[in-house]
C-alpha cells in the first residue's frame, strides 16, 4: 500500500495542534512563535524520574531520527560454541541424534519440566546431540486484532536451554535440518562431562 502524503489544509491542522501541544519534557521546550497560550490553572510539579531521563532532540514531522533507543539496537548471534565441522554437519542434517524429546500437545510448565529432565538424564549418560521437536504451533486466523505469536513452546525452549539447570550443559542450540523436523525441532548439541 502506497503511502498518502498529508495535504497543506492538513499539515496546517497538524502545525496548529503541536503549537498547542505541552511537551512532557519543559527543560528542551521548543520556542512559541504563535501567540502564548493561556496558563495552566492546575500547574504539575516537575517529575524527578522525568528530569534524570535523557530528552530527544526536537524534530519535525517526515524527519528520520538519528537516536536510538537504549536496548533498541539488536544484538549480534552469539558465535559457534562446538567444532565447525560437526557444526556444519549437523546443521545439513548428516548427524543423526542419539534421544529425542517430543514436546507437541504439552503445557508450556509441562514442557518445560520434561525438558529439563530430558537434557539431565542425556547429559547424565553422555549423550552429545539431542533432538527436541517443539512444533511450529498453531496458524492464527489472518483476521485477528492482536497479532499473537505462533509457537509458544518453540520460541521458548532457546531461553530454557540458556538458563540454569541446563545452560551449563549445553553447548550449542541450533534449528533441525528439514528431515529431523526443521522450524518445529531443535538439535541441542550438549557438552562433554569432565
Amino acid at each position: 500500500m502506497k503511502r498518502r502524503r498529508p495535504n497543506k489544509e492538513e499539515l496546517e491542522l497538524w502545525r496548529q495542534v503541536a503549537r498547542s501541544a505541552t511537551p512532557l519534557d519543559r527543560r528542551h521546550e521548543a520556542p512559541v512563535v504563535a501567540k502564548p497560550a493561556a496558563k495552566d490553572p492546575f500547574p504539575t510539579a516537575p517529575d524527578p524520574v522525568q528530569e534524570a531521563r535523557p530528552a530527544l532532540e526536537p524534530f519535525q514531522i517526515g524527519e528520520r531520527s538519528t537516536q536510538t533507543a537504549p536496548g533498541a539496537m539488536a544484538t549480534a548471534k552469539p558465535a559457534v560454541q562446538m567444532d565447525k565441522k560437526s557444526f556444519h554437519r549437523m546443521k545439513r542434517g548428516k548427524l543423526k541424534p542419539q534421544a529425542t524429546l517430543d514436546l507437541h500437545g504439552m503445557t508450556v510448565e509441562r514442557a518445560h519440566n520434561a525438558t529439563i529432565g530430558f537434557i539431565l538424564r542425556a547429559a547424565s549418560r553422555d549423550l552429545r546431540l539431542v533432538l527436541v521437536v517443539t512444533g511450529k504451533g498453531k496458524r492464527g486466523t489472518e483476521d485477528e486484532i492482536i497479532p499473537q505469536r505462533r509457537g509458544v513452546l518453540r520460541h521458548q525452549l532457546p531461553q530454557w536451554l540458556s538458563l540454569p539447570p541446563l545452560g551449563p550443559l549445553v553447548l550449542e542450540v541450533t534449528e533441525a535440518h528439514n528431515r529431523h523436523g526443521g522450524g518445529g525441532a531443535y538439535y541441542v548439541y550438549l557438552r562433554r562431562r569432565r
